[in-house]
């Protein structure tokens, strides 16, 4: 048995969560932050056989995607004085852990 931990950009966790759940996936969510932006991302949980991660992966991946995004940013020219400018920066997509379950128990 696996468990797969995904964290996937929180405007895609609702089609990833449904095309799980339609394959026949039981999935955990947990509300999570990224540390780089400080973004909501959502992390699921999926416990699955071994013989079923890749099918798993690609739905989260069918769900996933990479897209660009402008966010503020501060730069510090010295003793108080800063400024404000655009960066742009990919976001979304998904990264996946694939770990061994040793026991697993439903009760």
């Amino acid at each position: 048995m696996k468990m797969i931990t995904a964290i996937v950009n929180k405007e895609d966790s609702g089609a990833v969560c449904n095309a799980l759940t339609k394959g026949g996936f039981s999935v955990t969510k947990l509300s999570t932050t990224g540390g780089f932006l400080m973004a909501g991302n959502m992390t699921l949980l999926i416990g699955t056989e071994d013989e079923k991660v890749d099918e798993a992966i690609e739905l989260i991946a069918s769900c996933s995607r990479q897209r660009t995004e402008v966010v503020p940013s501060t730069a510090n020219y010295g003793i108080g004085v800063t400024t404000t400018y655009p960066l742009q920066v990919t976001v979304g997509g998904a990264t996946i852990f694939v770990t061994n379950v040793e026991r697993f128990e439903k009760l």
